[in-house]
């Protein structure tokens, strides 16, 4: 069976975010089309989403060094445990898609927080003498940003940083196939965000067909 991670990273719902909308939009059609498929919700905001902190290296630390799981403190057990699902999860589905806003020319950091935890040596990627290989080579990604400006094009087109990081980090992992779908202007154009959003909820059907 096809499997769907569907990763959000905003902390207001479809209501009141235009990512949120349209990612709802994108993926209630894929639904439709592919009924046969399972789609993982995954809201970072509402998940247990470790930081890499010093817990993590201790734990990570006395693992490496031979000594057992059980002789890690119990808050180096808990984060290690929680690092390790989040990465297997996310190497055991399909496809994923991201949904965020552009905040400070990036995204949420709870998603920086995300990618450090499945950013991990032997399940997302390997180390070789010719450099690191990404290991997700079967694997396609949708990401839905939404931007109160205009960054597709213009002088603030170089300013955008996190559809631009999300890319690398694809390239990085392997996935072969990575797609935005941007929503951006209303902010801007507040006379036209009804317009804007409407065009891009009827993007986001569409993709979904293909997707």
């Amino acid at each position: 069976m096809t499997k769907v991670l569907y990763i959000t990273a905003h902390p207001h719902d479809d209501t009141l975010s235009y990512s949120m909308a349209v990612g709802k939009a994108f993926i209630d059609t894929y639904k439709e089309m592919n009924p046969d498929h399972e789609v993982i919700n995954l809201d970072l905001y509402t998940e247990d989403i470790p930081h890499i902190d010093v817990d993590v290296f201790n734990g990570w630390g006395k693992l490496r060094s031979g000594q057992s799981f059980d002789e890690l403190s119990a808050e180096e057990k808990a984060k290690v445990s929680r690092l390790n699902e989040l990465v297997e999860q996310f190497i055991a589905v399909d496809k994923y898609v991201f949904v965020t806003p552009l905040w400070n020319f990036s995204f949420p950091p709870v998603l920086k927080a995300y990618i450090d935890s499945v950013s991990v040596a032997g399940k997302t990627f390997k180390y070789t003498a010719e450099g690191p290989v990404g290991l997700l080579t079967d694997k396609k990604a949708l990401h839905i940003q939404a931007r109160g400006g205009i960054y597709s094009e213009g002088p603030a087109a170089a300013m955008e940083m996190g559809h631009r990081y999300l890319d690398i980090i694809m390239q990085f992992y392997g996935v072969p196939s990575f797609e935005g779908l941007f929503v951006e202007g209303h902010a801007a154009m507040p006379d036209k965000a009804q317009e804007i959003k409407e065009n891009a909820i009827a993007r986001a059907k569409d993709l979904a067909h293909a997707f």
